[in-house]
C-alpha cells in the first residue's frame, strides 16, 4: 500500500516539476502572464494582478492536450 502511495507522490512531484519548468520557458517565449486583457493594477504599497486571458489561454491548450492524449 505504500510502494503506491510513494509512486503517486513521486510522479506528481515529477509532473510539477516539468508544469513548472514549462510555464517559465513559455514566459520568456510566449509572453504570458503579459497579454492583453490581463489585469493589473498598481497603487502605492498595493499591487494587483490577475492574468485573465492568460489562464484562458492555457486551459484551452491544457483541454486540447489532455484530450488528444486520453482520447479513447
Amino acid at each position: 500500500m505504500m510502494g503506491g502511495l510513494g509512486k503517486m507522490l513521486a510522479l506528481m512531484g515529477v509532473f510539477l516539476l516539468v508544469t513548472g519548468g514549462l510555464l517559465m520557458v513559455s514566459e520568456r517565449l510566449f509572453h504570458l502572464g503579459r497579454l492583453p486583457g490581463d489585469i493589473f493594477i498598481q497603487r502605492g504599497n498595493f499591487t494587483f494582478y490577475f492574468p485573465v486571458v492568460s489562464s484562458i489561454i492555457l486551459s484551452l491548450l491544457l483541454t486540447l492536450i489532455l484530450n488528444l492524449i486520453f482520447r479513447r
